[in-house]
């Protein structure tokens, strides 16, 4: 009985790791989130819109209101981040990130990096970390 119980267990387990293994791709909409997530949480960062900083909160709630006010103009994160995220929609002047080390990176493209990691293959690191200056 014993042999029986470690085989049913061992199955579990390898059927939670192959769900795992083959989770499903995360559709456009939940890629903006995470590009949004990531932007709210990047530690110790400000966001300069207009010449003004912002904090991380700030700087997602912004996101969100331009998100929603694009509505279906918004299919893909590209359309995202080159519709709602890089530059101002009043000014044209592009969005910048200080990072917490000082550095000043625009916007567009610390967020397409985060695209392409966002999109890597999965190498087993859970979503929602927060991404790391480059």
């Amino acid at each position: 009985m014993k042999m029986f119980s470690r085989w049913r267990w061992a199955l579990c387990l390898g059927l939670l790791f192959s769900a795992f293994a083959t989770a499903a791709p995360l559709t456009e909409q939940q890629k903006i989130d995470e590009l949004i997530h990531r932007v709210e949480f990047l530690p110790g960062a400000q966001f300069i819109r207009n010449g003004s900083a912002h904090d991380g909160k700030a700087a997602a709630d912004h996101l969100q209101m331009k998100r929603k006010y694009a509505g279906g103009k918004i299919k893909t994160a590209n359309d995202f981040i080159e519709c709602c995220a890089t530059r101002s929609s009043l000014t044209g002047i592009p969005y910048q990130i200080r990072f917490a080390d000082g550095r000043t990176e625009d916007a567009a493209v610390f967020l397409h990096d985060e695209l392409k990691r966002i999109e890597a293959p999965a190498t087993g690191a859970m979503p929602h970390v927060a991404a790391q200056p480059h």
